[in-house]
């Protein structure tokens, strides 16, 4: 089994890290988007990640352009979209590719741990979430519909 925290990262600054802090947490990571129709989601994800730190949860957000352009800015502009729209204080790490040949190592794991509808692997917009326990382990892969606060019940019983 691959060590999930293992995986590189590129830290919204630029550079290469992982996600070795996290490790024992239970997760929900996210590709995001600023300027999306589920962009107001920022909020109930930082809503999770406020009421669930302390018991060893952790939002991870990973910015993606690949869907209608909808995260056009640079780290800096994220950053700072995040923390004046929507006050966020999980971590945000750079902009990535989710699908296709350049896919952040990340998420082609989580991927082919999660698929979606009838087996595909392809994410088909922002804001899909994936659940990880403290094992590092994916239980599920949420839809970009689906609402923060509804995954809250998968949280609880994973902490």
């Amino acid at each position: 089994m691959i060590d999930l925290t293992a995986i590189p990262v590129i830290a919204a600054e630029g550079t290469t890290t992982d996600l070795s802090d996290h490790a024992g947490k239970v997760l929900l990571i996210v590709n995001t988007a600023s300027k999306c129709g589920f962009t107001p989601q920022y909020a109930g994800l930082e809503a999770l990640h406020r009421r669930y730190a302390d018991r060893g949860f952790a939002v991870l957000g990973f910015p993606c352009n690949q869907f209608g352009a909808q995260e056009p800015g640079d780290a800096a502009e994220i950053a700072n979209f995040c923390s004046l729209t929507y006050d966020v204080t999980f971590p945000v790490f750079a902009k990535v590719d989710v699908n296709g040949d350049v896919a952040a190592p990340l998420f082609r794991h989580l991927k082919r741990e999660a698929p979606g509808l009838l087996g595909s692997e392809s994410i088909k917009w922002n804001f899909t979430k994936f659940l990880i326990d403290r094992d590092g382990k994916v239980v599920d892969r949420y839809a970009p519909t689906t609402k923060p606060e509804d995954i809250a019940k998968d949280i609880e019983r994973l902490l």
